[in-house]
C-alpha cells in the first residue's frame, strides 16, 4: 500500500503539504482547515506519514503513506511500513507535482529533502525545511557546531565542551567542575539524554543517589553514577554517543515559535512555562537574541528556538529546532496562529507578514495543555 488516496486529480487548486513531523502535525493541519474554511476552500491540504495515523489524517483533504525502508529483524513494524524502493523525497515530489502543491513543509526529515532543493524549486514547490542548505541544517542539528557558529556571530549562547569518552569527561569535570553543570547529546530532541549533574555547586549540596531514578522528570543525577553508567554502557560502546558538558543556566527558559524566510523573522510568539502553565506573549528581550540568530543561520520556514537566562538575566540560546515545535498550537490562543500566518503568505493568500504588525496583535495569555482522546477505526492491515 503506497498511499491512502485515489491518485486521479480532476482539478488543480493549489495545495499545501505537511509531511511527517515530530509532534505538531495534527495541530497544524487543524489550523490549515480553519484557514481554508475562512477563505472558502481556496486550497487543498495534504498530509503524509510513514505510519497509518487516522487521528492526523482526519484534518487533511488527501493523505499519503511515506516510504519507510524495512529494518532487518524488526518484524513487528512491517505492518506499519510502506514497502517501496522509492526514496521518501522522490515519492513526495512525484505526488506533490500531481497535486499542484505550492508549499511543502518537510517536518522531521528536512535534510533528505534539502539535498534536492533545486528539483523542488524547478517544480515550483516552495520547500520549507527550516533552512536553505544541508550545511545549515547540519550545523543546527549538531549542538557543538551550532554553539561555535553562534560565537562567530557574537550571539549569546550556552557554552559547551564536547566529550566522546569517559577520560575526556573526567578531564572536563576537573577543569569546569567549580560550577553547576549538565550534560546532553550533541544530537538529540525532546531533552533525551539531558541530565543535571551534582557537582556540589548547585542549590542542593548533593543529589540523592535514588532520587534521579524515582523523580526522572527532574533530570538530576549524581555525577559519579552518571560517569559509571556512561563508562559501562553497552549501548555507548556499540554506538558511541558524542555528548556535551555545559554550565547549567539557572534562569527562565523560553520556547520561541518563529515564522521566517531566508533569515528574516516574519512573525514570532514567545512562551515560558511555570509548573503546568504556558505563558504566551512576545518578550522583546528574548527576541533581541532570536532575531540575529535566525539571520545568522538563514532559517526558512517555521522553526522553534530555545533560550535560557543565566545568573545575570542574560538570555542565551540553547538550540534551534529546524521544524515546528510541539507547542505551536498554543499560539492560536494569543490571537496569532503562526501556522495560518506562514501558510497564508506562502500560498499567496495573504500579504507578507511584518513582525512589527504581528507583535501588536499578540494578546498575552496563559495556556494549560490537556489530554484529548480520539476514536479511530480498526487499522489492522
Amino acid at each position: 500500500m503506497n498511499n491512502l488516496a485515489n491518485d486521479s486529480v480532476h482539478s488543480t487548486p493549489v495545495a499545501a503539504w505537511l509531511a511527517e513531523g515530530q509532534s505538531s502535525q495534527r495541530d497544524m493541519l487543524e489550523s490549515l482547515q480553519t484557514l481554508k474554511n475562512q477563505l472558502n476552500d481556496s486550497f487543498n491540504i495534504i498530509a503524509s506519514h510513514r505510519h497509518n495515523r487516522p487521528e492526523i489524517f482526519e484534518f487533511a483533504d488527501r493523505v499519503y503513506r511515506e516510504p519507510y525502508p524495512a529494518k532487518v529483524g524488526i518484524v513487528d513494524e512491517i505492518k506499519e511500513m510502506t514497502e517501496s524502493a522509492t526514496p521518501r523525497w522522490q515519492f513526495v515530489l512525484e505526488h506533490a507535482k500531481a497535486n499542484n502543491v505550492q508549499v511543502l513543509l518537510t517536518g522531521r526529515n528536512g535534510v533528505d529533502y534539502e539535498a534536492h532543493r533545486e528539483i523542488f524549486d524547478a517544480a515550483g514547490i516552495r520547500l520549507l525545511t527550516g533552512a536553505t542548505s544541508v550545511a545549515a541544517l547540519e550545523s543546527i542539528e549538531d549542538k557543538f557546531a551550532f554553539m561555535q557558529q553562534c560565537h562567530e556571530h557574537s550571539i549569546p549562547v550556552a557554552d559547551a565542551w564536547r566529550f566522546d569518552n569517559t577520560a575526556e569527561l573526567e578531564a572536563l569535570l576537573a577543569e569546569h567542575g567549580h560550577q553547576p553543570l549538565c550534560v546532553k547529546p550533541v544530537v538529540g530532541i525532546f531533552a533525551q539524554g539531558f541530565w543535571r549533574l551534582d557537582t556540589g555547586k548547585s542549590e542542593d549540596s548533593a543529589y540523592d543517589s535514588f532520587e534521579h531514578l524515582y523523580f526522572t522528570e527532574e533530570k538530576k543525577i549524581n555525577t559519579a553514577q552518571f560517569i559509571n553508567a556512561y563508562n559501562n554502557s553497552v549501548m555507548v560502546h556499540k554506538r558511541p554517543i558524542p555528548m556535551l558538558l555545559m554550565p547549567y543556566l539557572s534562569g527562565q527558559e523560553y520556547s520561541i515559535d518563529v515564522v521566517c524566510e531566508y533569515g528574516e523573522v516574519l512573525a514570532a510568539v514567545t512562551r515560558y512555562k511555570t509548573g503546568k502553565i504556558q505563558h504566551i506573549g512576545y518578550d522583546r528581550s528574548v527576541m533581541d537574541v532570536v532575531i540575529p540568530l535566525i539571520k545568522a543561520f538563514g532559517c526558512d520556514g517555521i522553526v522553534s528556538v530555545q533560550t535560557k537566562a543565566d545568573d545575570n538575566g542574560q538570555h542565551c540560546v540553547l538550540e534551534i529546532n529546524s521544524r515546528p515545535s510541539g507547542g505551536i498550537g498554543y499560539t492560536t490562543h494569543s490571537g496569532i496562529d503562526l501556522t495560518q500566518v506562514g501558510f497564508g503568505y506562502w500560498l499567496g493568500l495573504t500579504e507578507k507578514p511584518k513582525l512589527a504588525d504581528i507583535t501588536q496583535k499578540i494578546e498575552p495569555c496563559q495556556v494549560r495543555s490537556i489530554m484529548v482522546s480520539v476514536k479511530i477505526d480498526d487499522t489492522t492491515e
